[in-house]
């Protein structure tokens, strides 16, 4: 069963089956994020081999979905209205 938030986000196909829009509007826009991205692989790259577990890449990988969430937001609430 949806909860009343998932509902929100859904879209019902023709064959009855919920679809979440927020997954589609996220792909669509994840080429406006190409430098966050790119900072956070090569980040990965930086402490691929870091073995004491010190290093890591969250800031960018948060940036990079902060960018997405950011383009997303707009064109989620359009369809929402």
């Amino acid at each position: 069963m949806f909860s009343l938030l998932n509902r929100a986000f859904a879209l019902k196909m023709g064959d009855g089956e919920p679809v979440d829009q927020k997954k589609y509007l996220e792909d669509s826009c994840k080429p406006k994020c190409v430098r966050p991205l790119i900072e956070y692989q090569a980040c990965v790259k930086r402490v691929e081999g870091d073995q004491s577990g010190e290093k890591h890449c969250t800031g960018q990988y948060f940036d990079y979905w902060h960018c997405i969430d950011q383009a997303v937001a707009p064109k989620l609430f359009d369809k929402l209205k």
